[in-house]
């Protein structure tokens, strides 16, 4: 699963820094200033806005809401029953489920995050974990996008989701929730991949070949305070500090 991230401004911006000149960058913060903040921890329940970088268009952001809404949902009715249950999308079903299949052809994407945040279980006690790169450098997360056209406001809302995959050996012994069938993580693309995951291409045994867990040697964790309940940390940059439990000695 991947329902708790940590990206701040400059992760946020990685690609279009990458790609466009000073003068591009400026014009870009104007642009995008009501949607630069830094994230320090944000819940994909609460749908915020984050920046993609999608197929169409891959050196330049655009503001999206997490949690897909697919242009076929009728009303914000309809929105609201479907929008928690696509904020992931489990990647090696992606071509079964109607709310991702046509996304998984033809809208791709890609956000930057500097980590996720994800529990570990300790009799039957939850922990908050952050992951990360050992090297702090931003993670690449493969994910869908699409446009609904929400007809009650005229307004086009883009969304998206987060891809996920089977979890490598660290995010194993992480995500051990009692109540999943098996481990999960968001599927994290290394530089090679991140160019072929925005490729228009429509062939589905291709796409497949790039959901796979990333190699847990270049990732580390380390516990946090708590995210949820009336003692979360909130959106702070303390969210992602080392915080020791007691309990966790052994881990």
């Amino acid at each position: 699963m991947c329902y708790d991230v940590q990206s701040k401004l400059e992760t946020l911006l990685k690609r279009a820094i990458r790609f466009h000149d000073d003068e591009g960058i400026r014009r870009l913060k104007i642009e995008l200033a009501p949607y630069l903040t830094n994230h320090y921890h944000v819940s994909g329940f609460t749908h915020p806005s984050l920046l993609i970088y999608s197929d169409k268009n891959s050196f330049t952001p655009v503001p999206s809401v997490w949690g897909l809404v697919p242009h076929w949902v009728k009303d914000q009715k309809q929105k609201l029953q479907l929008w928690n249950n696509t904020i992931n999308a489990r990647g090696e079903t992606l071509f079964e489920k109607p709310s991702f299949r046509e996304a998984a052809l033809k809208n791709r994407c890609i956000l930057y995050l500097d980590g996720f945040y994800e529990h570990h279980y300790h009799k039957t006690r939850p922990f908050p974990f952050f992951i990360y790169k050992k090297d702090k450098t931003p993670l690449a997360v493969a994910g869908l996008w699409s446009e609904w056209l929400d007809k009650e406001s005229g307004e086009i809302v883009n969304s998206f989701t987060i891809v996920t995959t089977k979890a490598n050996d660290i995010m194993r012994k992480i995500h051990n929730n009692p109540k999943l069938a098996e481990a999960r993580m968001p599927l994290i693309l290394n530089e090679k991949d991140e160019e072929k995951w925005l490729e228009s291409t429509t062939d589905e045994n291709f796409i497949k070949s790039l959901i796979r867990p990333y190699t847990e040697t270049e990732l580390a964790c380390h516990s946090v305070q708590k995210l949820r309940g009336k003692n979360a940390v909130g959106n702070i940059p303390e969210a992602s500090e080392e915080f020791i439990y007691e309990e966790l000695e052994a881990f």
